[in-house]
């Protein structure tokens, strides 16, 4: 027993003595759009000050604004909570391949990413696959602003799903029936709530973890399994003619989500580098996190320091206790 204590009391001391050495050090988390990373950053910084004493502060950005910061490692945003692969594999192949000023977390957690409709409305009009979509009938009915062409809400400006989907849309041959709307989440939400409430079609991009099946009863629409041969996207960052010279005939490859962080931090501040490398988390608890604070409508950081009290063995793993 009396072991036990020296080895909990030296665990206790190194930690406090590393939160000391950063003690003036902003951890600076980014903030992207979309809830799994809003419910993560929350996470992150709830643990940074809880349990490692520093100081944190939440920074919105986009992946490319977040990734360049990281690259610099001066501090102005250290920690990207929400990395999503092969999403990202452009940004990752320049900063964490290429230049090594960005590290992945060791462990990640499941996703995918697809396109959904009103489960009722698809039961009701045999909508099973995208395929089922490239009708004129389809596009009548699923035509929410009266120009003709059915409405397909691809994903937000800055996300690159959103360009992947606009891919999808023409090379599955969707877009000669419906036209892609590019829309922040927020705006999209809404229509997606509309068309639920009046029994209306619409089709939309979806993708868990996410709060949305949790708040409407919806259906993932067959796609082509994933086949890299047949996965061809050129991001707009390398090529201006991407659009032309990208083709994709299938579903995107399952996705594994990490936290990425500015390696920088390993010598200004080791217990969070530490900390973000060993972080584990898992589809279902984020998933009832973006419930929490989309639907709820509750404070990221209320939420995960309930998470945190009530799962401080867990945490106290990461930390390496």
């Amino acid at each position: 027993m009396k072991t036990w204590k020296v080895l909990a009391l030296s665990a206790t001391m190194t930690l406090a003595g590393a939160g000391a050495g950063f003690a003036q050090e902003v951890i600076r988390i980014g903030e992207p759009n979309w809830a799994s990373a809003r419910a993560m950053a929350g996470l992150l910084k709830v643990i940074i000050e809880d349990k490692l004493g520093a100081k944190a502060e939440l920074v919105p950005g986009t992946n490319a604004v977040i990734f360049k910061a990281m690259d610099r490692g001066k501090g102005e945003i250290d920690v990207h909570p929400d990395v999503w692969m092969p999403n990202q594999t452009n940004f990752t192949s320049e900063y964490v391949d290429k230049n090594g000023t960005v590290a992945l977390s060791k462990h990640g957690y499941s996703g995918f990413s697809a396109f959904c409709a009103p489960k009722k409305f698809a039961a009701e009009h045999n909508l099973k696959s995208v395929f089922d979509l490239a009708t004129p009938e389809m596009a009548k009915l699923m035509d929410r602003d009266g120009d003709g062409m059915g409405d397909i809400w691809v994903g937000a400006p800055a996300w690159t799903s959103t360009r992947q989907n606009e891919v999808k849309v023409r090379d599955y041959g969707i877009g000669n029936f419906f036209k892609p709307v590019v829309a922040e989440e927020e705006t999209a939400t809404a229509s997606i709530s509309d068309a639920f409430t009046k029994g209306e079609g619409y089709a939309f991009y979806c993708y868990a973890p996410h709060y949305n099946w949790s708040l409407f009863d919806m259906v993932r629409l067959e796609e082509p399994a994933f086949d890299e041969a047949k996965y061809k996207m050129v991001n707009p960052s390398e090529d201006a003619d991407w659009f032309a010279k990208s083709k994709i005939t299938t579903a995107d490859k399952e996705k594994s989500i990490h936290v990425g962080y500015s390696k920088s931090l390993e010598t200004r501040a080791p217990s969070v580098a530490a900390l973000v490398a060993n972080i584990e988390m898992d589809t279902d608890t984020v998933n009832a996190f973006t419930n929490e604070i989309v639907v709820k409508k509750r404070d990221s950081q209320d939420v995960a320091r309930e998470w945190v009290n009530a799962n401080s063995a867990r945490v106290d793993k990461w930390l390496g206790l």
